[in-house]
């Protein structure tokens, strides 16, 4: 499976469409459900999707030994505002995922429902009918993201052995805690509770918004999870893209916890300070950002994560702390 050095993330063939493709070659096998786009201005994982969708098609014409065990399959997440490089339209998309919100749009009428509402019940509609047609034992839901900050990449999971087990294996820095942060994530939504069988959610940050090489390391992100989810065996996959994710991380903390989220009040005049990239140590009580207040100041030490530098969005930044700061026995 070949990686090519760099893509235009914002380049494509086709119209963006709620289902990017499949591939199945008829043996049964986990069900990978990749999601790019979830925010509209996260393009990277959508061009990923679709070059691995492209990879995958050819390889036997290289590889005549390769087999594909299960069902892959890749997803638009937000029409609307990939349509219009926005985060969101009127709501973050990534935080609507409940089973409170999913049962009122089943019972409302298309009619009723607002942009992101509308995108919710599409996407999840899409997603639950695969799941309930394919009947797999083992489904990965594996969604992607960038960043509006530089530097860092890695992968958000449930505090959960075997979603831990899964991303180590992705070989990029793991985040954990993030569920307590946040609500209405796909993470959240995407669990054995919910779902028939079983189900491991992943969430994968590859880098910032329009930086070429993000595809790459969402395609590599792709290739580790089908690698890792007994879709692929290893010895068809070329080395680069095991190891492309760890050598961009090997200088990053390897696992860390959410300790701090700074959340935006709606009318607050947030704005971040300029410079500060993804895994940068910070320090209680450094100056990190401003609001109509005056100084936001840094609560704790740590590494700053997700600096908002973009015009949207509910969170000014993460601060997360060295996993063994906590009790190892967790994990």
């Amino acid at each position: 499976m070949n990686l090519k050095s760099s893509y235009n993330i914002f380049s494509t063939e086709k119209p963006v469409e709620r289902i990017i493709g499949r591939y199945d070659e008829g043996v049964r096998g986990p069900l990978v459900i990749c999601i790019g786009g979830l925010h509209g201005n996260e393009k990277a994982g959508i061009r990923a999707i679709d070059l691995m969708l492209k990879m995958l098609e050819v390889e036997h014409i290289t590889n005549v030994d390769f087999e594909f065990k299960g069902r892959f399959l890749g997803v638009t997440g937000h029409l609307a505002a990939v349509l219009q490089n926005q985060r969101y339209l009127e709501k973050d998309l990534n935080r609507l995922w409940t089973q409170e919100k999913i049962a009122d749009l089943n019972h409302r009428s298309r009619e009723t429902l607002d942009a992101e509402d509308l995108e919710l019940y599409d996407l999840e509609s899409l997603i639950t009918r695969e799941i309930s047609e394919y009947k797999p034992e083992r489904t990965i839901i594996l969604d992607l993201h960038t960043t509006s900050a530089d530097g860092g990449i890695y992968t958000i999971v449930p505090d959960h052995p075997l979603a831990i087990e899964f991303a180590l294996g992705i070989k990029a820095p793991v985040i954990l805690g993030f569920l307590e942060g946040l609500q209405g994530t796909t993470l959240h939504y995407f669990t054995d509770e919910n779902f028939p069988g079983e189900i491991t959610g992943i969430c994968f940050e590859a880098g910032q918004h329009e930086d070429p090489a993000s595809v790459n390391r969402a395609i590599a992100a792709i290739t580790n999870c089908l690698r890792f989810g007994g879709c692929v065996e290893e010895r068809h996959i070329e080395g680069r893209h095991i190891e492309v994710l760890k050598e961009y991380s090997e200088d990053l903390p390897p696992l860390t916890r959410l300790a701090y989220r700074y959340a935006i009040h709606p009318d607050e005049e947030f704005k971040m300070l300029p410079g500060f990239t993804n895994f940068q140590p910070v320090h209680k009580g450094q100056h990190l950002a401003d609001n109509q207040n005056g100084q936001v100041l840094c609560p704790m030490d740590g590494f700053i994560l997700m600096p908002l530098y973009q015009s949207k969005g509910e969170d000014g930044f993460f601060i997360v702390q060295p996993a063994s700061l906590y009790k190892e026995n967790e994990f």
